[in-house]
């Protein structure tokens, strides 16, 4: 009892963090497409913008997590956040200097769009690492650090582009300063030894992430687990426009509102879910939550209305977000300290990859073979959910022991099954 308030002290500056560096992430990923569209009025570039955007996205997990393990995830975080702050203010002045329209201001935009995302997923990787750090100090308790932060991301998901496109109305120079004082706020909000107590610099890579992937099973469980249900979430949103045109005959403004609606269950279902942890324990609520998120996305696909579908496609992400939380929180446990940048990396980019297959697999089906294509996505979800469960479920002595907080032992990365 004496100890708790310790852990707990540095949890509101890490939150104060996180929410200021993925406002300032959503705020510029929408917008700056919408920024391209404003200024050139072609939507084929906005596409441009939209692509270049995430394909730093991707390369920067490439080594985001070898400069976490060796610089420490509160240097990385800081650092890039001020680097950050120096783009946005460099292109804002750029573009006060430029005409309001024309080849230079695109090619200006396109570029700090490239930048700002490849910036955006390092800050995301050590923060990510730091919100780790905490729950580990919390113990058992690690469930509602899960929480917060998990609410944190979906809730600047869900502001970040009305806050986007109010400030456009006011004019690019509103956004760009508003997204540089919310990444300088991240950085200002760093604490001096965040993420840096006992921090030993190790040798890193990809393949380090995927060598600590590879020798813990229960982690490769996790991950097989996350990959599905992602398959699924794609299709489901990739799909979400088709539907409620083509399908149910609204208009494209009526998909919005499904998602909006969506985006509000999630954020009550994450609230909820960190009570619900706390009384009926992670593995009740992890299979409640894989349960109820397989079923809604049967009911998507079998669903004979367009409201029907809205709640639908709302209980699938609400159960969503419950079981984010669940395997974010045990995903934590798994990972070894050491090189845990690194194999957090190796982890996001392996559930990651279903987004752009579920796209692929959109753009072959016809429309009317989507309602099929989302039953084959559930029953796939099902029965990987399943496995995933009853394998973490073998490995429970590793998912559920506690943190130690001693300097780790120079041959622990040899069993890191056990070090968790």
């Amino acid at each position: 009892m004496i100890s708790s308030p310790a852990p707990r002290s540095g949890l509101p500056r890490t939150y104060v963090m996180r929410a200021a560096d993925a406002l300032a992430s959503a705020t510029a990923t929408y917008a700056i497409p919408l920024l391209v569209l404003l200024t050139t009025g072609s939507t084929a570039l906005t596409g441009v913008a939209f692509l270049l955007e995430w394909a730093p996205r991707l390369a920067a997990f490439a080594f985001a997590g070898s400069l976490v393990d060796r610089w420490s995830a509160g240097r990385v975080f800081r650092m890039t956040n001020l680097v950050r702050t120096a783009v946005v203010a460099l292109a804002g002045s750029v573009l006060l200097a430029l005409p309001s329209a024309g080849t230079m201001t695109t090619g200006v935009v396109l570029t700090f769009g490239a930048a700002s995302g490849l910036l955006a997923e390092i800050s995301f990787v050590a923060v990510e690492t730091l919100g780790a750090e905490a729950g580990r100090r919390l113990g058992t308790a690690a469930h509602r650090v899960q929480a917060t932060q998990t609410g944190i991301d979906q809730g600047a998901m869900l502001i970040g582009p009305l806050l986007g496109g109010l400030l456009l109305t006011a004019g690019p120079a509103v956004l760009l300063t508003v997204v540089a004082l919310l990444a300088l706020t991240a950085a200002a909000t760093t604490s001096a030894d965040a993420g840096s107590t006992d921090h030993r610099p190790v040798p890193s890579s990809l393949l380090t992430g995927w060598s600590t992937l590879r020798r813990t099973p229960a982690l490769g469980w996790l991950v097989g687990g996350l990959v599905a249900s992602n398959l699924t979430l794609g299709v489901l949103q990739a799909a979400a426009p088709s539907t409620v045109v083509h399908r149910f005959h609204y208009s494209s403004v009526a998909v919005g509102a499904v998602w909006s609606t969506a985006a509000l269950a999630s954020l009550l279902a994450v609230w909820a879910t960190r009570r619900a942890i706390d009384r009926f324990g992670i593995w009740s609520v992890g299979a409640a939550a894989a349960t109820v998120s397989t079923a809604a996305c049967l009911a998507t696909a079998l669903a004979p209305g367009f409201s029907a579908y809205t709640v639908a496609v709302a209980v699938v992400m609400a159960g969503d977000g419950a079981l984010t939380v669940v395997l974010r929180t045990l995903r934590s446990r798994l990972i070894p300290v050491r090189a845990f940048g690194s194999t957090l990396a190796v982890t996001i980019i392996l559930v990651l990859l279903p987004f752009p297959l579920a796209g692929a697999l959109i753009a072959v089906v016809p429309t009317a073979g989507i309602p099929h294509l989302l039953l084959a996505c559930a029953a796939l979800q099902g029965v990987a959910l399943s496995a995933c469960f009853a394998g973490l479920r073998r490995h429970r002595t590793a998912c559920e022991q506690p943190h130690a907080q001693v300097p780790t032992p120079r041959r622990e990365p040899v069993q890191p099954a056990d070090a968790r």
